[in-house]
């Protein structure tokens, strides 16, 4: 009976997303390159493994994490003049390409014996510098095509589709990776975007008319008057990004971890970031078919529970305990960037989503890079189980901190309100 219920519950929610044809064409081609993303979770650490002498592991994984997206930001910034104007539907294609091409290229590199840790940096830089316009083009296009009731359920959708890819393409990847390597794994990742760039070519207008969306204003420097004028929005930026920056680190300490403490090799490290992704896709598809949720407060207890999750690796215990926080980690995080996409769609104007939403990704692309870049030095000074459980405790302080400064601002207003009369000030 229960079970019955919550299955209406999920299937009200979801079901009038795919009466709108671009939005029911697009999803499985992402769901193609997200799983192929989620293969290159495993794939880009390890080959980054094979590449480096084992006293040079760490910093050459953190190096190669980072490659694979923090050239994103200067893409953001350095092209926005010309990006800006274009419509989500060729923005999509245009970062597809890109990645395509330049992931195409470490497995042939490999192949002709020519892939040194250099070039292997170098390749993995180009492929993602348009990153965050094609990764806030996908939400900014649900955004034109889907009405404001649905964006929820819609931003809960494609953020299971990449934590679907979080539970078969690192276990994918653990398999594959002993039968043919981690190089054409990350080949097959440039096939994957090889096809979403051919099937967003062909995505068709809405199914009904929609009211037509302003000219984009393609003025410099609009994307951030926009976020200067939303001080919500400005602070739950700062918050994930201190979020995604603690969370760096755990990219290049989990893999270490498994190698190192539980003596283990890829199939490990691709199940637990398949339970990582099992508990988030779990989490994200039960607040898709929620209403009306306090968005701010919501996310700040997203930051401190998974903080929460990280404390078992400190544990003198067996690998099922870290499993398990790690899985539930997942969960808790699930929901975390459909909430926070939701309130950038609710807050920013039509005309300048993309532009807002590839301002967000190019200044969160900082972050967990950054992190990732500080984790080869942080494990080698500190031990991998103290770094992973620090970023626990960070996770806390972070939210802790910012729910403090959230309420005196509250009561701050409050009073400021009540100071007020009812007709105004007096003169």
């Amino acid at each position: 009976m229960i079970s019955a219920r919550l299955f209406r519950r999920f299937a009200q929610g979801y079901r009038p997303l795919f009466a709108h044809r671009p939005f029911r064409r697009l999803l499985p081609a992402l769901a193609v390159s997200d799983l192929g993303d989620g293969m290159s979770v495993v794939a880009v650490a390890w080959l980054a493994v094979r590449l480096a002498p084992p006293a040079d592991r760490g910093p050459l994984i953190g190096a190669a994490v980072a490659a694979y997206v923090l050239p994103g930001v200067v893409g953001a910034l350095v092209l926005g003049r010309w990006l800006r104007a274009l419509p989500a539907q060729r923005l999509i294609r245009a970062n597809a390409w890109t990645r395509a091409f330049f992931l195409g290229c470490v497995p042939l590199t490999w192949a002709l014996g020519a892939l040194h840790p250099a070039r292997y940096l170098t390749l993995l830089a180009c492929s993602s510098l348009l990153h965050a316009w094609g990764g806030s083009a996908k939400y900014a296009l649900a955004a034109q095509v889907l009405p404001a009731e649905q964006r929820l359920a819609a931003n809960a959708l494609l953020s299971t589709s990449a934590w679907v890819s979080t539970i078969l393409g690192p276990a994918l990847a653990g398999v594959l990776a002993t039968v043919i390597g981690p190089a054409w794994i990350i080949g097959l990742n440039a096939l994957s975007f090889a096809a979403l760039a051919l099937r967003s070519g062909f995505l068709g207008a809405p199914d009904s008319p929609e009211p037509a969306a302003p000219a984009p204003d393609t003025r410099p420097g609009q994307g951030l008057r926009v976020l200067r004028a939303r001080p919500e929005l400005l602070g739950v930026l700062a918050v994930t990004w201190l979020f995604n920056l603690f969370y760096g680190p755990v990219e290049v300490a989990l893999p270490l971890f498994v190698a190192q403490d539980l003596h283990a090799g890829a199939s490990a490290l691709g199940l637990y970031w398949a339970a990582f992704g099992i508990g988030a896709v779990t989490g994200a598809l039960t607040v898709g078919a929620l209403r009306n949720l306090p968005l701010r407060p919501v996310l700040l207890c997203i930051i401190a529970g998974h903080g929460l999750a990280m404390l078992p690796f400190g544990l003198p215990a067996p690998a099922a305990f870290s499993l398990v926080g790690f899985a539930l980690g997942g969960m808790i995080y699930g929901p975390y960037n459909a909430l926070a996409f939701k309130l950038f769609q609710d807050h920013t104007p039509a005309d300048l989503l993309t532009t807002v939403l590839a301002l967000r990704g190019s200044v969160l692309l900082t972050a967990s890079p950054l992190g990732a870049a500080l984790g080869g030095p942080l494990t080698t000074a500190l031990g991998v189980r103290q770094v992973l459980t620090g970023t626990g405790i960070a996770m806390i302080f972070v939210a802790a901190c910012a729910a403090a400064l959230w309420i005196r601002r509250t009561k701050q207003h409050r009073i400021r309100t009540r100071a007020v009369p009812v007709g105004g000030p007096r003169s």
